[in-house]
């Protein structure tokens, strides 16, 4: 009976490698279908993005800051997250550029799937860690045998 319950349980040995999936699919697809674009635009889109923020908060003069805070966490905390390399700071950032974008979908009257499942998976990356093929592992674990 063991044997079989086995297969319904899952094996802890795939966390690792469904942490690793994770982080190259997510990020991957975040940096291709968001960051790129935005992190090599300019000033005058990163205004347009940090928009997103100010106009919740005031603060109209930080607009270009934020707007670059959104492309630089779309696309270079994207890499990072890839690699594994400082993956909870640069997922942090990654979540609350998913939160605020969220959020103005739900004030322009849309659904956020994209930018909600996005987060989940920084929320996960925070939570759990990047796992044991990652450059965190590598460089700034204490568990290593």
């Amino acid at each position: 009976m063991r044997r079989y319950l086995s297969y319904l349980i899952p094996n802890s040995s795939y966390h690792s490698q469904g942490l690793l999936l994770l982080r190259i699919i997510g990020g991957l697809m975040m940096v291709s279908n968001h960051g790129w674009g935005k992190i090599t635009a300019g000033p005058e889109k990163w205004d347009r993005i940090g928009h997103a923020l100010t106009d919740i908060i005031g603060f109209e003069f930080l607009s270009t800051f934020f707007g670059f805070m959104a492309a630089f966490s779309e696309s270079v905390c994207a890499l990072l997250i890839v690699f594994g390399l400082f993956t909870r700071p640069a997922s942090i950032l990654l979540m609350f550029t998913m939160f605020v974008a969220s959020i103005n979908h739900v004030i322009d009257g849309e659904m956020p799937e994209l930018a909600i499942m996005y987060f989940a998976v920084t929320l996960v990356l925070i939570l759990i860690g990047p796992g044991k093929f990652s450059l965190d592992y590598r460089y700034f674990s204490t568990l290593q045998n």
